[in-house]
């Protein structure tokens, strides 16, 4: 052999024969290659058909819908393995027992009777031994079979069958997806073709077939299509895009098809996100125990908000997946979303989103429009208000804003009268502060534009200056909050900047603030709040309302105030909704507590919250009605000696004395989660979690396992 393992030419002896040499072998031609070299693999739609085809039934509300197989209401009563097989064992010893004794007459001949009374005489004394064998042996057969479903029955040897044969077999193997009929086949766009758009349908079928399209062009160009079966776009515009541009149709302004990367699991066609597994629990109701856990806009349109402490997982299991599933919404033309937080949180790449401000950074490319984008004095001055916290003036919390917002109106209308634009950050501190340079420029400003109308706003001003109940200097010194040097270059209204509005909230765009991370806690409260005010203010007066709009506060803490929580409650008629996280609950007031937790239509809480915060969650998800069962037992006295010498051998068996059981059913009303059980019994990384969606539907508190959000199955 050779070095490189071919055998020699000279044979195999130590002192080969010479062999004549033959004409020289061509070589096989190699076959043509599939492709030219360095080309990449053609695309496969295998996944992305077996993705769109794959069934999505209706479902309770929070249920993963995406290859979800239906659960009874009620659990099955279930017999215990060992029970059951031991069952079987003994119904079956006990029919060949019977069997036997039949057999070797030890019951007699009775049961021979049947067959003398109903067969002819000539049928048992004939000389035909095969006919009488076919005879006999045939009645043994079926009274053998009768015993046999007598026993069985008794033995429930047919739970045994389905629990252990061939169907527990065939439910645990995989079982090959058949195509569906080109009539039913959602991948063959027919309500296209139904509609006249058959090249379109044609075009769409065959790029997914190529594995061309994704997900997000499947969501946006249906998305497409309900504007053309609304009227808001023509049959001939949508059709002759999709024949140009094919899966890539109707693009998102920013270009983009997908996000840069995926941390849950998505289905973009009933638009829900995975964030877990309804836990096995007999506290969960039967038909959700051990199915998937989602969110979508259905439930989001009735807002959502998360307690839990730091490490408890509301960043990375709750926000995050939300977000990231809102920014593939907005890729497809469904939803706007505007995500805030400090800076660092984990809410995504800045490559997730279209717009990012980042505030107190120098290096961020938009600003933050401080007024909202309005040019209405009055509506600027109660957004602006509610930022700044109710009635500084007054010593509750939960108080209203009416008098800082006139303080502020009293200033923003005289001042954008002459100015055309409303003061910059340290314009309004001047303004409040009631110095007199600024207030000598703006009368000044006023009279010779001859707006009487806005000098007596300007003179109720000055007259309030300097009374002990005035909140102007309060209002100053909340407003000096944000004229600081980190925010020297931030809120500018001259127009030298890029400022974001919150009236962009018209169109599909994916938005993320970034609050100062430290050293400006209360800035980024008055922050917070002021883009939650903007937020419900933009909301109320969107034309295109079939855009659901969402804003993500990943800590909402001080946010809260009686004029959010009104807001809140009015987002879900505005196709829109809000996610909030909080530590506690301590972090609202003690007035607003029960206002938020009935404003918002889901609940959560997270492991390791308080008592205190775990009472307020009891509260609202109240009491039910369940079945308790009370067992008492009572020890069984002998009085016979035989009795008596049963009991002992009994007891030297067992170990225990004879006792007889009595069971007592009854109906209760307790609570559903106690707060008790909400502060100690739920383990880490779950969270209960009750929800309602805004047609109304409702599912109960349920234990949800946040850490298995990636899990495969229904």
């Amino acid at each position: 052999m050779d070095s490189d393992g071919t055998q020699d030419a000279r044979g195999t002896h130590a002192n080969p024969v010479p062999r004549p040499a033959g004409p020289p072998e061509m070589p096989a031609t190699p076959p043509r290659p599939a492709r030219a070299p360095g080309m990449p693999p053609p695309p496969d739609g295998s996944a992305f058909l077996a993705w769109v085809r794959t069934p999505r039934p209706d479902a309770a509300p929070g249920v993963w819908r995406f290859g979800h197989r239906p659960r009874p209401e009620e659990e099955p009563e279930q017999i215990p393995g060992r029970q059951l097989l031991s069952g079987a064992v003994i119904a079956f010893l006990v029919g060949w027992l019977i069997w036997s004794l039949l057999w070797n007459g030890y019951l007699g001949g009775w049961w021979v009777l049947p067959l003398e009374l109903f067969t002819p005489d000539s049928w048992r004394h004939s000389g035909d031994r095969i006919g009488n064998a076919f005879l006999w042996y045939g009645y043994y057969t079926l009274i053998a079979l009768v015993i046999m479903i007598g026993v069985g029955r008794l033995g429930r040897w047919g739970e045994v069958w389905r629990r252990y044969g061939f169907p527990a077999w065939q439910r645990a193997a995989p079982v090959a997806e058949r195509p569906p009929a080109p009539e039913e086949d959602p991948a063959q766009w027919n309500h296209l073709r139904a509609s006249g758009a058959s090249d379109a349908a044609d075009r769409l079928a065959a790029e997914a077939r190529a594995g061309l399209m994704r997900d997000v062009d499947h969501a946006r160009i249906a998305r497409a299509w309900q504007g053309v079966r609304s009227g808001r776009h023509s049959l001939a515009t949508f059709t002759g895009t999709v024949l140009k541009d094919g899966a890539a149709a109707c693009l998102h302004p920013s270009g983009d098809r997908d996000l840069p990367g995926r941390l849950a699991r998505h289905d973009l066609v009933t638009g829900q996100v995975r964030l877990g597994t309804t836990a096995d629990d007999p506290r969960n109701p039967y038909a959700y125990r051990g199915t998937g856990l989602a969110l979508g806009p259905d439930l989001l349109g009735t807002s959502l908000l998360a307690v839990g402490p730091p490490g408890s997982g509301k960043t990375g299991g709750v926000v995050w997946p939300l977000a990231e599933s809102l920014c593939l919404h907005a890729l497809a033309g469904r939803a706007a979303v505007v995500v805030v937080g400090a800076a660092g949180a984990g809410l995504g790449p800045a490559e997730a989103y279209d717009v990012v401000v980042r505030i107190g950074n120098p290096d961020s490319v938009y600003d933050l429009d401080l007024y909202g984008g309005t040019t209405d004095p009055d509506e600027a001055a109660a957004v602006l208000a509610e930022a700044l916290v109710g009635d500084p003036t007054d010593p509750h919390p939960s108080g209203d804003s009416r008098r800082s917002t006139t303080v502020l109106a009293q200033l923003l209308g005289p001042y954008r009268a002459v100015h055309g634009r409303f003061p910059s950050v340290p314009e309004l501190r001047q303004l409040l502060d009631g110095s007199p340079g600024p207030l000598g420029a703006l009368r000044k400003g006023l009279e010779d534009a001859g707006q009487a109308s806005l000098l007596r706003e300007l003179d109720a001003r000055e007259r309030q200056l300097g009374h002990p109940g005035d909140a102007g200097s309060v209002l100053a010194d909340r407003v000096a909050l944000l004229d600081r040097p980190a925010f020297a270059g931030f809120f500018d209204t001259s127009g030298q900047s890029r400022p974001f509005s919150l009236r962009a909230l018209d169109h599909p765009v994916r938005v993320r603030i970034d609050l100062p991370q430290r050293g400006h806690a209360d800035a980024s409260r008055i922050l917070t709040r002021l883009v939650l005010a903007q937020f419900t203010a933009s909301v109320a007066v969107r034309e295109d309302r079939s855009l659901f709009a969402c804003l993500v506060l990943d800590d909402a803490t001080g946010a809260v105030t009686p004029e959010a929580v009104r807001g809140i409650q009015r987002l879900r008629s505005g196709n829109a909704g809000a996610v909030l996280t909080l530590r506690t609950l301590d972090d609202v007031p003690r007035p607003l507590r029960s206002p938020l937790l009935g404003a918002i239509g889901c609940r959560m809480a997270l492991s390791g919250l308080t008592p205190w915060d775990g009472q307020d969650f009891a509260e609202v998800w109240g009491k039910e009605w369940i079945e308790a069962r009370d067992v008492t037992d009572r020890q069984i006295i002998a009085e016979t000696p035989a009795g008596k010498a049963v009991h002992m051998l009994r007891r030297v068996i067992t170990g225990h004395a004879p006792t007889a059981r009595a069971v007592t059913v009854r109906q209760v009303e307790r609570e559903r989660w106690s707060a008790s059980e909400l502060a100690h019994g739920v383990p880490p990384g779950h969270a209960v979690l009750s929800l309602t969606s805004v047609k109304g539907e409702h599912a109960p508190p349920l234990l949800v396992d946040l850490r298995a959000r990636a899990a495969d199955g229904s």
